[in-house]
């Protein structure tokens, strides 16, 4: 068997505090649609990757909005000597560096940027801040101790893998990963997983990677049929 439904299946909602008593608006990422709706609002975002960036500098245009994170946004050129970021990570193999069974966590995603967005941030539209400390009724508390009226609380925090029906075979962890080692199962010897985030390689989990990453685990687990 092999469980191909990728990285992207289950939206993840941290918990945050506070949020379960925040009165306003919550909704995660991958329900945004458009900025309109959101015009004249406060919204904070959180995370700091690409999505959170781009659906940021897209709603400051319409409300006022802040990007909350732990950290403050780190960017990549998109373009050097005239080449694609993508272009040179396939010509110097990064891409494809086998790195993934390594990693104990992934390591933190780059905005990958033209220049429009580290522009935008430094601008302050958006602005960054440290991850509020509290959220009350339609208020939050930032770390400098102050509050302030909120609409809505964006959720730009990723996917997790939705494996949720292997959970009950015991080859999930406690947070719901699956137990492998470069796509083939730690628990069950017939079972193979495709899609993953860094499962062997940066591109692992994309259109540049899974159709390799498809191919190795299917060789491999047909040597394993074969011996048998």
């Amino acid at each position: 068997m092999v469980a191909a439904s990728g990285t992207f299946g289950r939206p993840h909602r941290p918990a945050l505090p506070g949020l379960e008593g925040f009165t306003g608006s919550v909704l995660h990422a991958g329900e945004y649609r458009a900025p309109e709706p959101f015009a004249g609002q406060r919204v904070v975002i959180l995370g700091a990757g690409n999505s959170a960036v781009q659906i940021a500098a897209e709603l400051a245009a319409h409300a006022r909005v802040t990007l909350a994170a732990r950290h403050p946004v780190r960017f990549a050129r998109q373009h050097t000597l005239g080449r694609d970021l993508h272009w040179w990570l396939t010509r110097t193999g990064v891409d494809t560096l086998p790195v993934g069974r390594f990693l104990r966590t992934p390591p933190t995603q780059l905005v990958i940027d033209d220049g429009r967005y580290r522009s935008a941030v430094a601008a302050g539209v958006p602005d960054w801040r440290p991850v509020f400390t509290g959220a009350d009724g339609t208020k939050v508390t930032w770390e400098d101790g102050s509050t302030e009226e909120v609409d809505t609380i964006l959720l730009a925090t990723g996917y997790r893998p939705d494996l949720n029906y292997l959970a009950s075979l015991g080859a999930l962890d406690e947070h719901g990963h699956p137990r492998h080692r470069e796509g083939l199962s730690l628990t069950h010897p017939g079972l193979a997983y495709v899609g993953l985030e860094w499962q062997r390689s940066l591109s692992s989990n994309s259109l540049r990677g899974v159709g390799r990453d498809a191919a190795r685990v299917a060789r491999r687990l047909a040597a394993r049929v074969s011996r048998q």
